[in-house]
């Protein structure tokens, strides 16, 4: 019984549990959905085809974009607003620097690996600019992030002179495509050494308890020696490095960039991944694979709706739904209601068995 207790009570059910629970409903609604075929790509590579390649493939930049929402989320008990707008300027600035002010140049003018770590230096920047913001002139984090929210795609097309540059070179399509004789996709292994290093650097450093204890309480932990002004712009830097590579996956998909529709709304699924995570949005204690599982659970939600031909207009509906409950089910509220239940239920049976 205790173990049981132990195994609900961890945070990392819930979003399990809903990826459960949309396996079996597509196991049952048509088995074919986890048919995985080798076929060809448009250039001819050998690569894997199926609607579950499609959710590792598709789900990939959220899963990125969600471990540094969730560090943000654990350090200043808000939410950042402004991937979304802060993925386009970092997509313009990696095309302008590749494609260079004509917009339609025939060759790179800089190796890529180049141009993209100017654009995650940029993104970092801005994301230190959110950080200061919200630790410096305490701002409280969802406002501090509309500013960028609000400006930024227009900081995007003014970058490139509001022109759309084309990267003509096929290795650029790699990074959001497949590498030629990898048939896995490109953008889920990217997100894998992702979620390796995130999983190293909170393994092997104390960022993750110092995060927590600035979430929980930051006047204390500034007794204890922690500096939490620091430990906030850094969550918000880290949110700037998931921009980015981000960002190189979204613009490597298309070779070129759309600055009104680029990563459009993806801020609030990156904070629903968190939240179905089973983090607390006030900040705190946090689990980052629980936020990658959540964004895998909206990205599987996602594609489930879309192979049942849910209308792309009435998509956002389903999936508030769904959420709704599903954020509901992981809320410390209704686990004590459960739990209060359960204690009651098991009384009464101990009364009828002593009777």
């Amino acid at each position: 019984m205790k173990t049981v207790k132990k195994i609900f009570s961890n945070q990392i059910v819930i979003p399990l549990a809903a990826l459960i629970i949309l396996a079996l409903f597509n196991l049952i609604a048509d088995p074919s959905f986890y048919k995985i075929t080798l076929g060809l790509n448009s250039d001819g590579n050998p690569v894997l085809t199926g609607y579950l390649i499609t959710i590792l493939d598709s789900g990939a930049e959220l899963a990125i974009l969600a471990i540094g929402m969730t560090l943000v989320t654990a350090a200043s008990g808000g939410q950042d607003i402004s991937v979304g707008a802060a993925i386009a300027i970092s997509g313009s600035v990696m095309l302008r620097l590749l494609c260079g002010p004509t917009a339609n140049s025939q060759t790179l003018l800089m190796p890529i690996a180049c141009a993209f770590l100017i654009a995650m230096v940029v993104s970092m920047l801005f994301g230190a600019f959110n950080g200061v913001l919200v630790a410096i002139f305490k701002i409280q984090p969802m406002i501090a992030t509309l500013i960028l929210y609000t400006a930024g795609r227009s900081i995007a097309a003014w970058i490139n002179q509001n022109q759309l540059p084309v990267v003509v070179d096929p290795t650029f399509k790699y990074f959001g495509g497949y590498i030629p004789g990898c048939p896995v996709p490109t953008a889920f292994i990217i997100a894998v050494i992702c979620m390796i290093i995130i999983g190293l650097v909170l393994k092997f450093t104390n960022l993750g308890l110092y995060t927590q204890c600035v979430g929980i309480n930051e006047r204390s932990s500034r007794l204890n020696g922690l500096n939490p002004t620091f430990i906030k712009i850094l969550a918000f830097v880290i949110m700037g490095m998931c921009v980015a590579v981000a960002a190189l996956i979204k613009v490597s998909r298309i070779s070129t960039i759309n600055y009104s529709v680029i990563a459009k709304d993806i801020e609030m699924d990156a904070i629903l991944a968190v939240a179905l995570g089973g983090n607390a949005l006030s900040g705190g204690k946090f689990n980052v694979w629980g936020s990658i599982i959540g964004a895998y659970v909206i990205q599987f939600l996602t594609t489930t709706l879309y192979k049942f031909n849910v209308s792309s207009v009435a998509l956002p509906a389903y999936k508030a739904v769904v959420v709704i409950i599903l954020v509901v089910a992981s809320a410390p509220t209704v686990r004590d209601k459960f739990a209060e239940l359960s204690k009651k239920m098991k009384s009464k049976k101990s009364v009828k068995e002593a009777a």
